[in-house]
């Protein structure tokens, strides 16, 4: 078994929890992940906590939503780990471009989708270009509210995915 799975899956429950948590950024779904607890390997982990995430009620996706900075920023629009905000630097750095034309861009772009949505744009930015995720953008402006609210939770889905490999491999 996985050393960091293991030593996960022995602790307090909330502290077991509050480890979780950089992962995704939903209280609710850390404190679920938890209570599944004890988690055989990397992939039963990885379907528990689709499976959490899934059912999980629109307010706690919101809650993961608003841990992310921003694409091309730093900080979060709510209180958040340091990990997580360093795991976001490192999936957006693909993102960040010299190019300021390209900066302006994807700013406009994302304060239009707030408006339009109520929410920051959410797109799983590992490896992706800047370019990449404007055009991401752009498209998935043409969505309806209700598709792009599940859209965003696919995408966060996806964030929660990577990071809990990555978790797993911190030690």
């Amino acid at each position: 078994m996985n050393k960091v799975l293991a030593r996960w899956n022995s602790l307090d429950p909330t502290i077991a929890a509050r480890e979780a948590l950089p992962c995704c950024g939903s209280h609710a779904w850390a404190e679920a992940l938890a209570s599944a607890r004890p988690i055989a390997d990397e992939a039963s982990l990885l379907e528990t906590s689709a499976a959490i995430w899934l059912n999980l009620p629109e307010q706690a996706w919101q809650e993961a939503f608003d841990s992310h900075p921003r694409i091309g920023q730093k900080h979060a629009q709510t209180q958040t780990t340091e990990e997580s905000l360093r795991w976001s630097a490192q999936e957006q750095h693909a993102a960040h471009s010299d190019d300021h034309a390209a900066k302006l861009a994807l700013d406009a772009a994302n304060r239009l989708y707030e408006r339009r949505f109520g929410r920051i744009f959410i797109v799983c930015a590992s490896g992706k270009k800047s370019a990449e995720i404007l055009a991401i953008l752009e498209s998935r402006m043409q969505n309806d509210a209700a598709t792009e609210l599940h859209e965003a939770a696919e995408q966060q889905r996806q964030i929660t995915q990577l990071r809990l490999h990555r978790w797993l491999e911190s030690e």
